[in-house]
C-alpha cells in the first residue's frame, strides 16, 4: 500500500493557467475542501502543492460529526465512510497482556436532528485521496510539485509566482488563499503574527507500520515508568497501525530502525513482529492563532491560520470548516457581485471559533486526557454575534434554534409522500429559505436563480415538504416562521411570518448585496 498514491502524474494539468479566480496554496484537507466548494459554484480555482504527491501518513484521523455534515454537503461522506470506520476501545497493556479496556471515543446514537453523531476514523492519506477524486470530478485541478515562491497583491488581485519542474511561472488570481500549513510561506511573507499558549516542550514520533501478532480490536497503549507512552491504533480500511511514541528521550531520528527499536523496547512486541515502517515523522506540539485571517485579497485558512495540540481531534475539523465558511463567501463575491465586506466576515466568524478550540485542545493537552466526548463534536459551534446574523422573533420556546445556530436536520416527506430530509434540501451551494407553516411569502419578489436561493415550504397550504412525523417541528419549533439557511448550514435569519417577504429580502441584501437580488417577478 502506497501512502499517498496520488502523485504528480495524476489529475495534473499540463499547462499552468495564466489567470484564475482563486489560487489555493496547499493541497491538504483545507485546500482540497475549498477547491471542491469553489468548483461546485463555478468558480475557477487552482490548487498548487509543493510536494510531488499528496501527503502520506495517517496524521489526523478523527472526523467529527459536524465535519461529516460538511463532507455530506460536498459529496464525499459516503466515500469517506467506505475508507474509514469507528475507533476501537482503548486497551491498556501491562506485563504482556491487556489489563484494562475503556472507550476513549464516546459513541453517541444518531437522532433526527443529528444524523452523524459519532467520530469517524479516516486516515488522512485516504481522506486526501477522496477529496482529490471529488475535486477532479467537479472539473477542478491540483498542480503537484508546484511551489508558491512569491506573490504581489494589489487592489485588483494577486500576482503569484510559482516554481514547477525547474521553471518559473506567473499566475494572476483575484484572491489567494494560504492553506499551506503551520509554517505557512504566505503568512510569513505577509508578516502576519501568530500568538498562543506555550505548550510544554516535547517530541513525539509518528509512524504508520505493519505489525504481526497484534489484534485490531483495540487501540493499544503502553505507559512508561517516566510518564511517556506508546500507542498503536489500527487504521480502518488498511493493514496498518498508526504509531505514536511519546517522550522518546529526545530522539528525532525517524528511520525504520529507530521506530522498530523504540517499539520493541517500549512494548511486548519483538523486533521481527514490526514488519514494515511505511511512513514516519517527528511531531512537536504547538499552539497559536494568526493575528488576522485576511490581508486585502489574501486569506489564511487551516493550519496557516491556527495550530493546535492534537488532543481532542479538533485541528483538521476546524480547518475544513474554515474552507466551508470561506468558500461560499468567495462564491457570492465572484459569481453574484456580493460586497467585499462579506469576505471580512470570514475572519470575524472563524477567529473566535479557533480561539475557543485552541483553549479546549490546550486544556486537554495539559491534562493528558485522551477522552473525546460529544462536547468535541463541533455541533454547538455557531455565529450568534456575526454581522450576517439577524434574529427577529421575540417569543421562542426553549431550545428552538435561533439565527447564528447550526440548522438541524429533520426527516420529512415530499408532497407526494416520498421520504426525504432537510439536509437534502440544504445540499448544494445555495441559500435555503424555510417557510414553516402558513407564511405569506411572495416568491416573485425574491431572487429567481435557484443556485442562489431555494424556497422550501414545510406545511401550509402549498407545501413542498410534509412534516408527517413532527421532526421538523421538534427541530425548529411550531412556527409559522421563515428561516434563511446559509450555504454552510447556519441560520442567517429567523423571522415571524408577518412581512416575511420584506424581511427575507432585507436579510439577503445585507449578506449578498443588491446586485444578486433580481426578483423572479
Amino acid at each position: 500500500m502506497e501512502l499517498n498514491n496520488v502523485k504528480d502524474s495524476v489529475g495534473v494539468a499540463d499547462d499552468l493557467p495564466t489567470t484564475v479566480d482563486v489560487l489555493i496554496a496547499g493541497a491538504g484537507p483545507t485546500g482540497l475542501a475549498l477547491g471542491i466548494d469553489l468548483a461546485r459554484r463555478g468558480v475557477r480555482a487552482l490548487v498548487v502543492e509543493r510536494q510531488d504527491r499528496l501527503s502520506p501518513g495517517a496524521r489526523g484521523t478523527g472526523v467529527q460529526p459536524r465535519t461529516q455534515e460538511v463532507y455530506e454537503d460536498l459529496g464525499v461522506l459516503e466515500a469517506m465512510r467506505a475508507v474509514g470506520g469507528l475507533y476501537p476501545p482503548l486497551g491498556l497493556w501491562e506485563n504482556g497482556r491487556i489489563t484494562e479496556v475503556s472507550e476513549m471515543i464516546e459513541r453517541v446514537d444518531p437522532t433526527p436532528a443529528v444524523p452523524h453523531s459519532t467520530t469517524l476514523m479516516v486516515p488522512q492519506f485516504r481522506a486526501l485521496e477522496v477529496l482529490h477524486t471529488r475535486l477532479t470530478e467537479l472539473g477542478g485541478s491540483v498542480l503537484l510539485g508546484t511551489e508558491l515562491t512569491a506573490f504581489t497583491p494589489d487592489a485588483d488581485g494577486v500576482t503569484v509566482r510559482l516554481q514547477r519542474a525547474g521553471a518559473a511561472h506567473s499566475v494572476r488570481a483575484a484572491y489567494l488563499v494560504a492553506a499551506d500549513g503551520g509554517r505557512s510561506t504566505v503568512r510569513r511573507e505577509l508578516g502576519t503574527g501568530m500568538s498562543g499558549p506555550a505548550l510544554e516542550p516535547g517530541v513525539a514520533l509518528l509512524a504508520d507500520v505493519r505489525i504481526d501478532g497484534l489484534d485490531r480490536d483495540h487501540w493499544h497503549r503502553w505507559i512508561l515508568p517516566n510518564g511517556g507512552f506508546t500507542a498503536l491504533l489500527p487504521l480502518a480500511g488498511t493493514d496498518l497501525f498508526q504509531t505514536l511514541i511519546a517522550a522518546p528521550e529526545g530522539t528525532t531520528d525517524t528511520s525504520p530502525e529507530t521506530i522498530r527499536t523504540l517499539l520493541s523496547t517500549r512494548t511486548h512486541l519483538a523486533p521481527e513482529q514490526i514488519r514494515e515502517v511505511v511512513w514516519s515523522s517527528v511531531f512537536r506540539p504547538r499552539a497559536g492563532m494568526a493575528d488576522s485571517y485576511r490581508t486585502g485579497r489574501v486569506f489564511l485558512a487551516g493550519d496557516a491560520a491556527h495550530v493546535h495540540s492534537p488532543a481532542g481531534g479538533q485541528g483538521l475539523n476546524t480547518s475544513v470548516q474554515d474552507a466551508y465558511n470561506l468558500g461560499w463567501k468567495l462564491g457570492q463575491v465572484l459569481r453574484y457581485g456580493a460586497p467585499d465586506s462579506l469576505l471580512d466576515s470570514y475572519g470575524t466568524e472563524r477567529r473566535p471559533i479557533a480561539a475557543s478550540i485552541l483553549d479546549t485542545s490546550t486544556r486537554l493537552h495539559r491534562s493528558g486526557s485522551l477522552r473525546r466526548g460529544r462536547d468535541l463534536h463541533q455541533l454547538d459551534i455557531g455565529y450568534p454575534d456575526s454581522p450576517l446574523t439577524r434574529e427577529l422573533r421575540t417569543v421562542l420556546a426553549e431550545g428552538t434554534p435561533v439565527a447564528g445556530d447550526r440548522a438541524p436536520d429533520a426527516p420529512c416527506r415530499t408532497a407526494d409522500g416520498r421520504p426525504t430530509r432537510l439536509f437534502d434540501a440544504f445540499r448544494g451551494p445555495h441559500f435555503t429559505l424555510l417557510a414553516l407553516g402558513d407564511v405569506e411569502l411572495d416568491e416573485t419578489q425574491l431572487p429567481a436563480d435557484p443556485a442562489l436561493l431555494r424556497v422550501v415550504r414545510v406545511g401550509g397550504p402549498a407545501p413542498d415538504l410534509l412534516d408527517a412525523d413532527g421532526h421538523v417541528q421538534d427541530a425548529y419549533g411550531s412556527g409559522p416562521a421563515v428561516l434563511l439557511v446559509r450555504p454552510d448550514g447556519y441560520l442567517a435569519l429567523g423571522a415571524p411570518a408577518e412581512g416575511a417577504t420584506a424581511r427575507v429580502s432585507a436579510a439577503l441584501a445585507d449578506i449578498v448585496g443588491t446586485a444578486a437580488l433580481q426578483p423572479a417577478g
